[in-house]
């Protein structure tokens, strides 16, 4: 989005949803870096880091980059800012950070009016463990695109489906949701599916579910590498107006859009894999930011 990528040397690590830096990386553009050798990054300008990596073992022109820490999908944009500043490029990063904030906040304003509003359950299964999320940052994405997230007493309690007790509760609480996302990790997410996901919840009568019956099931890792790295990740987290609008489908669903991070789970919609081969316009040129229709 800032245009940087012909500034990049170096990556730590082949797991890259971008498909244009994969590009850029089998060309030779990008050199592969040990993360536990410091002195490699010497020679750089900067490395930038996450709040995970050993910062005691990084060269001094280290600079910490952790958007995914902030709690609110707009706040994550606003990192390009400080992005920006060390690249001499704040004017663009603030046109683009304003880019995304408008048209993010035109698609919550559209949804604000509606009366009717689905709850969501967003869950994952952990250890042979059902929990509902308590990440702020995912209920906020819900109540922007017009739904409402089940009870805080809810998401607090974890759910084996092996005692009977459990499962009879967590199924009463899915009798009263709408929709569901599943965010269930997996190695290999183009072999989850369906079926896999109701044995996980120990689903055999149908009747009282409407998220089964209105076919209603998501998962965002429908965007990801050849060496699976989820795109929920990156460009997700600088473009959340793609992933607001991808909800609002999900919750009020028109038939007309086709979705960027989500996948219908029931629909056995497939991940899209994306290598270097999907990159389709000049690495070297700023990206734009893909803007929704809102009236």
């Amino acid at each position: 989005l800032l245009g940087l990528m012909s500034t990049m040397k170096g990556i730590t690590s082949e797991k890259v949803a971008s498909p244009c830096l994969l590009k850029l990386y089998n060309e030779g553009a990008l050199q592969m870096l040990n993360n536990s050798e410091p002195q490699h990054f010497s020679q750089y300008a900067a490395h930038f880091i996450g709040l995970n990596d050993d910062q005691e073992t990084q060269s001094c022109n280290y600079i910490t980059f952790s958007p995914m820490d902030e709690q609110a999908p707009l706040q994550r944009a606003e990192w390009i800012k400080y992005l920006g500043s060390f690249a001499d490029n704040e004017v663009r990063a603030n046109e683009i950070y304003n880019v995304v904030k408008s048209n993010y906040m035109c698609l919550v304003n559209t949804t604000a009016s509606k009366n009717l509003k689905p709850v969501v359950a967003w869950m994952d299964f952990n250890d042979g463990i059902w929990s509902f999320t308590d990440e702020a940052y995912k209920l906020k994405y819900i109540e922007d695109a017009g739904g409402e997230n089940l009870d805080e007493s809810i998401n607090k309690i974890t759910y084996d489906p092996s005692f009977i007790e459990d499962l009879e509760a967590l199924h009463a609480i899915l009798c009263t949701v709408d929709v569901v996302i599943d965010g269930t990790p997996t190695r290999d997410p183009f072999s989850y599916n369906a079926t896999l996901f109701l044995q996980n919840l120990n689903i055999d009568d149908h009747s009282c579910f409407s998220f089964l019956s209105s076919q209603s099931v998501w998962r965002y890792d429908k965007r990801l590498s050849s060496d699976l790295a989820l795109d929920w990740y990156d460009g997700a987290v600088s473009q959340p107006q793609l992933v607001l609008a991808d909800l609002r489908e999900a919750l009020f669903p028109s038939g007309d859009y086709t979705t960027t991070y989500f996948r219908n789970l029931l629909q056995e919609e497939q991940p899209i894999s994306l290598g270097p081969e999907s990159c389709t316009r000049d690495t070297f040129a700023a990206m734009e930011p893909t803007i929704i229709a809102c009236p």
